[in-house]
């Protein structure tokens, strides 16, 4: 199936009618793994509570709580007297708030888990149930079977019920504890949402909350966006996107990274969303955090913009109208080589596009910065520089791919031809069959260049490739453009009144086009 996918790709690149949409706005799970195999500047899906405290502070707690009989602690955990209950309770809690190894095992097989829950109940004891709360918010900080059995013991209900809570510090717990059963994937989360968890959150969501409960609010947000297998019911994702860009407009640096986090997610889920959040008006918001000064913000603000941009031209038009462009030639020259990366990637959906949105790309000045991280950057990025230039050899006119020849394109774009990954060997031989195809009366002149920079040996080369594709497009190339039949037939003398030509800004030499 992959196979037939590739297949049918490169034949609408090689008939050059048309192209697969699909194809080139490049929302593909093998660029997503390699952007985003950082994971520590995305935000956790679970967290712990974990008190400071000092380290000699902790070193106490550590010796006082490794002589905790557990049997006996649960026993005192169910007990009547609600002083000895609160004790045991807030020493389970103890227990699972230590910084090294806490026993979350031990104490689930202890059975203490029921006994926690049903603290949850105590309405008249609200320092039982924060206890209780918070013991079990890090035992849902756990893995999947961990958070599992904190849902499987009827925890969920009752942590809706302590939204409503008088007590703030036992709503923010109750808050924590569901972000960490969100947190846990798709179907945690739509069974909290089932439950009705959207509304009595977001009206957390107001001038007097104190910013740390409201950076729990927010990043509970980002676990309700998260996963898109399957993304959020659409009617959450309505709810959800008015709070998103009212946060948007925070001043707190943590609040707007998990919001732009939050919007990354969404537009990760296919076009529909995009438009989602499009007409949610958070767009303008969004593009200036492209050249915010904190990192970490831009990478989530580059992510979300760039996930916009996979959508339709119709969408990629609504990044651009805000300027989008003229924060790249920065990213495009980022000291992060992950942002370099995702900017290009960025490019590449956007040289996928129209003839207009092509344009703009040089206007703005970028063609050079791509063809800078085709011949100098790490491989990865190589290979999205690869992808933006074979983008734009298919979706411009004439005078644009005339522009980028003269940009000096041809040699480290067919330098690449020499590297191991068959998907940019094809990519590389699409985007230079393109060329010359458009090329006209120029295309001897074109195919010089090729042959000088040693490109016609390279695909002479490939001519034996395993792969069949890359092996029949080499052939094809060569049969069309590089053999003495080619020449005798097609290289017909120059037509002086039809020349690879730059748009009207430039100045053409009388003598014709020269790359």
């Amino acid at each position: 199936m992959a196979a037939e996918m590739q297949n049918k790709s490169r034949m609408m690149v090689f008939k050059n009618k048309g192209k697969d949409q699909d194809e080139m706005r490049r929302r593909r799970n093998e660029v997503t793994v390699e952007l985003r195999k950082n994971k520590r500047e995305e935000t956790l899906q679970k967290r712990r509570n974990v008190p400071i405290a000092d380290s000699t502070d902790e070193d106490d707690i550590e010796r006082a709580l490794s002589n905790i009989n557990l049997v006996e602690l649960v026993q005192k955990a169910a007990s009547r007297d609600p002083a000895e209950q609160l004790q045991a309770v807030q020493s389970a809690r103890k227990l699972l708030s230590s910084d090294k190894n806490p026993p979350i095992n031990p104490l689930i097989d202890s059975g203490i888990l029921p006994i926690l829950v049903r603290c949850l109940e105590q309405h008249d004891n609200p320092s039982l149930q924060f206890e209780a709360a918070w013991a079990l918010t890090n035992i849902a900080s756990g893995t999947s079977a961990q958070t599992q059995a904190v849902v499987t013991a009827g925890a969920v209900p009752l942590f809706l019920q302590l939204l409503l809570s008088s007590q703030q510090n036992v709503c923010e717990q109750a808050v924590w504890a569901l972000g960490n059963i969100i947190g846990d994937g798709p179907a945690p989360r739509d069974y909290v949402i089932s439950l009705g968890v959207v509304k009595p959150l977001l009206q957390f969501i107001k001038p007097d909350i104190p910013i740390t409960f409201l950076r729990n609010v927010t990043w509970v947000i980002v676990n309700l966006c998260r996963n898109k297998d399957p993304p959020p019911p659409l009617q959450t994702i309505k709810e959800i996107l008015p709070a998103l860009n009212h946060l948007i407009r925070h001043s707190d640096v943590n609040i707007l990274v998990d919001t732009v986090w939050a919007l990354s997610y969404l537009t990760d889920g296919g076009n529909e969303q995009i438009q989602m959040v499009i007409d949610s008006g958070v767009v303008p918001r969004l593009i200036p955090l492209l050249s915010h000064k904190e990192v970490k913000l831009q990478t989530a603000a580059l992510r979300a913009v760039a996930n916009v941009v996979t959508g339709t031209d119709e969408q990629t038009q609504t990044v651009l109208n805000y300027g989008a462009l003229s924060h790249f030639q920065n990213l495009l020259t980022h000291p992060k080589d992950k942002i370099c990366k995702e900017a290009v990637w960025f490019l590449s959906n956007i040289t996928a596009g129209n003839q207009q949105q092509v344009g703009a790309v040089i206007e703005a000045g970028l063609l050079p910065l791509i063809i800078r991280h085709l011949s100098k950057s790490d491989f990865q990025t190589q290979k999205e520089a690869a992808w933006a230039i074979s983008n734009f050899t298919i979706s411009g006119n004439r005078d644009q791919v005339a522009r980028l020849i003269h940009e000096g394109v041809i040699e480290p774009f067919c330098d690449l031809l020499s590297c191991k990954d068959t998907q940019i060997i094809q990519v590389v031989l699409d985007g230079i069959h393109n060329m010359l195809k458009l090329a006209g009366p120029e295309v001897e002149q074109l195919a010089n260049m090729i042959e000088e920079c040693r490109g016609l040996d390279k695909i002479e080369h490939l001519q034996t490739h395993e792969n069949v594709e890359i092996y029949k497009l080499a052939y094809d190339i060569i049969e069309q453009y590089f053999s003495e039949e080619t020449e005798d037939t097609n290289l017909a003398p120059q037509v002086t009144d039809v020349n690879f030509e730059f748009d009207s800004t430039t100045t053409i030499p009388s003598d014709g086009f020269k790359f």
